[in-house]
């Protein structure tokens, strides 16, 4: 099967999934980005990574197995490529250094491919990255950008985009990772009815605050299903969030952990969180982001 001759580039936002209440459901894209490019050669596989020296080097890397599942959806693989990674996403952070990797494999190889987009659009290419991920809501906000909301149904991912107004969010990544499988096994089977309407009376709260009433942010970002439960597993973190809702600001937990996201309501609360930030842990204002880009690249990073 035919592919292009000329390497492309894609450029990937993280992601901050739940944001409080929207457990599975809610994710934010955030102003941090890995860039990734790629090229068809002749045989074999190239890979340069830089800012992830913990990342694999061969087919074991996630771009690499995210573009090999898409070349097969589309018909074929090609006999070799080459890739080059700049890595500005923390890993196990919870700011969505995979679903970052799997939409930027996913959206490399529909480009590489010549008739790629005609075969897989946009729905499509959201219905195989939550696919390869597991569930849809860091995906969702890569791909798409600013504030999503990600549901399956069928089994097959499926999201829309809202633009946020008004928030200023303020990042606090600690040095220690956390790991996704055991932020998940705290979590208990079965949650009290009372917890789980408190959530969704939330989590329809946080979508008015997020997309013009920032008033709201701070009611809008409690939540019953899966902090509580977590806090032992990632004790600073919990203390962090704690303390910072504590002076008035919106601050949950990004994903699974062990990062701490402010959605601030504006510039002032802003300076505010970042006032907060303990020492040991890396501070960002940043911005809700766009979704991930994918251009021509004339030139290897």
């Amino acid at each position: 099967m035919p592919f292009a001759a000329g390497p492309v580039r894609v450029r990937v936002p993280a992601t901050s999934a739940n944001l409080g209440p929207g457990f599975d459901s809610l994710g934010l894209a955030l102003s941090r980005y890995d860039e990734v490019t790629a090229a068809v050669t002749d045989s074999g596989l190239s890979i340069e990574v830089t800012g992830a020296d913990e990342v694999a080097r061969d087919e074991s890397h996630l771009v690499v197995r995210a573009m090999q599942a898409t070349f097969d959806r589309l018909g074929g693989r090609p006999p070799g490529l080459r890739l080059s990674c700049r890595n500005d996403i923390p890993h196990g952070r919870g700011l969505g250094s995979s679903a970052a990797a799997i939409v930027a494999g996913v959206l490399l190889a529909r480009a590489l491919t010549v008739d790629g987009r005609q075969q897989l659009d946009r729905a499509a290419v959201l219905a195989l990255a939550s696919e390869l991920e597991g569930h849809p809501d860091n995906v969702a906000a890569c791909l798409l950008g600013g504030f999503t909301i990600a549901w399956t149904e069928s089994g097959v991912g499926q999201a829309i985009r809202l633009e946020p107004v008004g928030i200023a969010p303020v990042l606090f990544v600690p040095a220690e990772q956390s790991a996704t499988h055991q932020a998940r096994a705290a979590l208990p089977a079965q949650v009290p009815h009372a917890d789980a309407a408190f959530n969704l009376s939330r989590a329809a709260l946080l979508v008015a605050a997020l997309t013009g009433q920032p008033q709201w942010l701070l009611a809008a970002t409690e939540d019953r299903l899966h902090q509580g439960y977590r806090a032992d597993t990632m004790p600073a973190t919990s203390r962090l969030v704690s303390e910072l809702r504590q002076h008035g600001l919106a601050a949950v937990v990004s994903g699974a952990g062990s990062s701490v996201l402010v959605l601030a309501a504006g510039p002032e609360q802003a300076v505010a969180a970042a006032r907060l930030a303990p020492a040991g842990w890396d501070c960002a204002a940043l911005a809700p982001a766009g979704g991930a880009e994918v251009t021509a690249a004339a030139t290897w990073h």
